[in-house]
C-alpha cells in the first residue's frame, strides 16, 4: 500500500509533467488536444493522491483546499464532456505552484522524519 511520502511524491511529479507542457503558454494549450489530454491526466493523478492522503498529513496543511481539489478529480473523472478549460487553465496558473511549494515542503519534512 502507497503511503503519503508516496502520495505527496505523485502529487509533485505530476505538477512537474503539467508545467513541462504548459510553459508554452495558453495558445499551446488550447490548440493541442494531447497537451489538454496530458494535463487533465495528471490533474487527475494529483487528484487521486490526494483523495487518499491520511487526515494527519492533510491537516497539517490547512491552506490548501485539499476538497476543492477530489472535486476537481471528480468532475475530470465523471463529467469528462463538460470540461471547462479556462477553468483548468486558471487552476494551472494560479494554483499549482503553490501547492508545488506546500507539498514539497511537506513531502521534506516527511523526509526527515
Amino acid at each position: 500500500m502507497r503511503d503519503d511520502r508516496e502520495r505527496l511524491l505523485d502529487v509533485l511529479e505530476a505538477i512537474e509533467r503539467i508545467e513541462k507542457y504548459t510553459a508554452r503558454g495558453r495558445s499551446a494549450f488550447d490548440d493541442d488536444e494531447l497537451i489538454q489530454t496530458w494535463v487533465l491526466h495528471h490533474l487527475q493523478i494529483i487528484g487521486e493522491a490526494v483523495r487518499a492522503l491520511s487526515p494527519e498529513t492533510t491537516s497539517k496543511a490547512e491552506e490548501i483546499e485539499w476538497q476543492k481539489i477530489i472535486g476537481m478529480r471528480n468532475i475530470l473523472v465523471h463529467n469528462y464532456f463538460s470540461i471547462d478549460t479556462d477553468i483548468v487553465w486558471a487552476v494551472i496558473e494560479n494554483d499549482l505552484e503553490h501547492l508545488k511549494t506546500i507539498v514539497r515542503s511537506h513531502f521534506e519534512q516527511l523526509d526527515d522524519n
